[in-house]
């Protein structure tokens, strides 16, 4: 059977020659979407009014540039030949992990001048970063990134997906796993586990790792499936850099808990 297949446009709205891309719409729209759950469970427990706000003001530029930066020493070797694209992030090249190291160091020194205690902010901010994530992904959908191997298109509908989604996934005459979206669904199932941990009440930190820990093994699994890994030698740096964390996290956990001294969550 023969297919017309036309991808779905890139911009939300067309400007000019340019205009705003469904890439960054739907990265601001989950940031917007992280900031309404944020503060609503910051008011729940406490804090400051605008704590949160007063971050972002810092955390959201620093994680961009944070997130270009580490995508760009990663991929040096394309980048030191054409300088000029580095600004260009509009066309995709954001690396999450270096996002999610940024606002952290972001987030201990905002927690620090503030008195504030950062495994807390951490803690109430866990499940929203991830819901953002989620959220984000589907902007490496509309620029056709990040995706898998190929595959075929009967395979793509026997996971019962619909036509728009196998049609995104077909990229100069190929189609791909859509590991944009077994992320996504990954994280929202993070998102829910993480919301319904709250009820737990751990020990203050223990969200934070949780969801370091549930969105790196699934980061693991799905990055052996992608095309476009950032590399580091012969081994994959999500792959690398997952399952450090992973391991510290659990370090941390055990050896917060052996202290005995750590706060509850909603203590």
């Amino acid at each position: 059977m023969i297919y017309n297949i036309q991808p779905l446009d890139p911009f939300l709205l067309k400007i000019g020659d340019g205009g705003i891309r469904w890439y960054g719409f739907l990265i601001g729209l989950g940031i917007v979407i992280a900031f309404l759950l944020v503060n609503r469970e910051a008011k729940k427990r406490h804090l400051p009014e605008d704590t949160f706000a007063d971050l972002l003001i810092w955390a959201i530029p620093l994680s961009i540039i944070g997130a270009r930066i580490y995508y760009v020493l990663f991929r040096w070797d394309y980048y030191s030949m054409y300088p000029a694209q580095i600004f260009q992030i509009w066309e995709g090249g954001l690396a999450i992990h270096g996002a999610l190291i940024v606002a952290i160091i972001t987030a201990v020194i905002f927690s620090r001048k503030k008195n504030l205690s950062f495994w807390k902010l951490a803690d109430i901010a866990a499940p929203s970063i991830i819901i953002a994530q989620a959220i984000g992904r589907w902007g490496n959908f509309m620029n056709q990134e990040a995706h898998g191997e190929e595959v075929t298109r009967g395979f793509l509908e026997g996971l019962h997906l619909p036509d728009f989604i196998i049609n995104q996934m077909y990229i100069d005459g190929k189609y791909y796993h859509p590991t944009f979206l077994y992320e996504s669904l990954w994280n929202i199932l993070g998102f829910i586990i993480l919301i319904s941990f709250r009820k737990l009440n751990l020990k203050q930190g223990e969200i934070f790792f949780s969801y370091i820990i549930w969105y790196s093994i699934g980061r693991f699994f799905i990055e052996g499936m992608r095309t476009d890994s950032l590399m580091l030698g012969d081994f994959r740096v999500a792959q690398l850099l997952s399952l450090s964390v992973i391991l510290l996290s659990v370090i941390f956990i055990v050896i917060r808990r052996k202290k005995g001294s750590v706060p509850n969550y909603l203590d």
